[in-house]
C-alpha cells in the first residue's frame, strides 16, 4: 500500500489497521515552534472517538493519544511528529467467521483481489475508518498551526442525515451547537429529527447515509498551487480519501450547472475597504485559489456499508452464492463522528497549501535562550 502519504511540505504519513496494534499518524514539515500540548490533541480525538451515544458504534476505545517525537516541552521541535493511539475493545472472531464471504459495500472483495489475501482482514483492515484517527490526530496539530499564525478557524457540522436537513441556522449556530448534540446538528431542533431517524433505521438492522458541510473562516487570499494542485482540487482529494465519502461539490455545487452566469456569478464590492463578493457561490476558491471569502464544501456519506439485514454475497473459494448478515459493532450512520474528520483533514491540506505558499515559516517565533544543560 503506497498511498498513505498526504501533502507535500505539511505531510502526513497515516498508518495502522483497525484491529492491529495500534493507529498512528508521521508528521513531517510542521514548523519549530508551535505550542501543542497532549490535550489539545486529544480533544480533537474524543469528538470522533466511538462509544459515545447511541447513534454510533459501541466498540468502547478510550483514543488516548501519545505523543512519542517531534514535541519537547508542549513545543514543536521542527522533527517529525510520531503519533498513536493503541486499539484496545478488539473482538476479531466474528470477522474470522465471514472470511472469504465478501460484506457488501466494503473492500473485503477489492482488497482480496488486489493484495491475494495477504491484507489484514479484522474488522477492515486498512480500510476501516478506525484509521481516521489518524487524520484526526495529525489534523489537530494542523489546526493549531493555522490558528496561531494566520488565525484561520474550520468548521463543519451535519447538513443532513437521512433525508433530514437542518433547520435554519446561523454560522454562531454552527460554532456554538454542534458538539452539543449526538449528530452535531448545527440546529438543536433539527438535532432531535436526525437522531430519531438514525434510531430507527437501526432498529430495522439498516443505517443512514448524510451530508457534512464544511467552512474555513480567514484563509488568506491566494492559497493553492494551481493547476493540479489547486485549493478545490487537494480538497476534495483529501476528503475523498475518509472512507464512505461518495461525494464533494463547492460553493453552489451541482446547483450551478442548472444556472445562468448571472445567477451564479460572485459580483464584487467594497466592504470596510477590502474587497467581497455579494454571494459566495464558488465557494471561497477562483481559478483553484481562495479568493478572501469562507471556503464552504459539502460532503456526502454513503450509508453505512454493515447492516443487520440479510444481504446476497458469494464464497469466494467455492464461487457459491449465499446469504450473509454483518456481524460486529457498527456505527448505523457514519455521519456524526464524520465532521471532526472533515474538520482536521480540511486543516491538513491548508496547512500544507499555506506553507507551500510561503504564509507559513518555518521556526515560529522569537528566538529563545537555550536551556542549561545540567551538569
Amino acid at each position: 500500500m503506497t498511498g498513505n502519504i498526504l501533502g507535500e511540505r505539511f505531510v502526513v504519513v497515516s498508518f495502522g489497521e483497525s484491529h492491529g496494534k495500534c493507529v498512528g499518524a508521521v508528521i513531517d514539515g510542521c514548523p519549530a515552534g508551535l505550542p501543542i500540548t497532549q490535550e489539545e490533541i486529544q480533544r480533537e480525538l474524543d469528538l470522533r472517538k466511538p462509544g459515545q451515544s447511541l447513534v454510533t458504534t459501541m466498540r468502547m476505545e478510550g483514543d488516548r493519544v501519545e505523543v512519542l517525537s517531534g514535541v519537547f516541552e508542549d513545543f514543536t521541535t521542527g522533527a517529525p511528529i510520531c503519533l498513536i493511539i493503541r486499539n484496545a475493545d478488539i473482538d476479531s472472531k466474528s470477522y474470522e467467521k465471514i472470511l472469504g464471504t465478501p460484506r457488501p459495500g466494503h473492500a473485503d472483495y477489492t482488497a482480496l483481489e488486489k493484495y491475494r489475501g495477504f491484507a489484514d482482514y479484522r474488522g477492515g483492515g486498512r480500510f476501516s475508518g478506525r484509521i481516521t484517527a489518524s487524520y484526526v490526530m495529525a489534523g489537530a496539530i494542523a489546526k493549531k498551526l493555522l490558528k496561531h499564525v494566520l488565525n484561520v478557524e474550520i468548521i463543519a457540522y451535519t447538513m443532513e442525515i437521512g433525508g433530514v436537513r437542518a433547520g435554519p441556522f446561523t454560522l454562531e449556530d454552527a460554532r456554538t451547537y454542534r458538539y452539543s448534540n449526538e449528530v452535531r446538528s448545527p440546529n438543536p431542533e433539527s438535532a432531535e429529527l436526525m437522531k430519531k431517524k438514525i434510531l430507527e433505521e437501526k432498529a430495522k438492522g439498516d443505517s443512514v447515509g448524510g451530508v457534512v458541510e464544511c467552512i474555513a473562516l480567514n484563509v488568506p487570499i491566494g492559497v493553492g498551487e494551481p493547476v493540479f494542485s489547486s485549493l478545490d482540487s487537494e480538497l476534495s482529494k483529501a476528503v475523498l480519501s475518509i472512507p464512505a465519502v461518495k461525494g464533494v461539490e463547492f460553493g453552489a455545487g451541482f446547483e450551478a450547472g442548472r444556472r445562468r452566469g448571472s445567477e451564479n456569478n460572485d459580483q464584487y464590492v467594497v466592504e470596510n475597504s477590502q474587497i467581497r463578493t455579494i454571494t459566495n457561490n464558488s465557494g471561497g476558491i477562483l481559478g483553484g485559489l481562495s479568493n478572501g471569502m469562507p471556503i464552504q464544501f459539502r460532503v456526502a456519506f454513503k450509508p453505512a456499508a454493515s447492516i443487520g439485514k440479510v444481504q446476497k454475497t458469494v464464497n469466494v473459494t467455492t464461487m457459491e452464492e449465499t446469504d450473509i448478515v454483518v456481524p460486529g459493532r457498527h456505527d448505523p450512520s457514519v455521519v456524526p463522528r464524520a465532521v471532526p474528520v472533515v474538520e482536521n483533514v480540511t486543516a491538513l491540506v491548508l496547512a500544507d497549501l499555506a506553507i507551500r505558499g510561503g504564509l507559513i515559516p518555518p521556526v515560529l517565533g522569537e528566538k529563545t535562550t537555550l536551556r542549561k544543560i545540567p551538569q
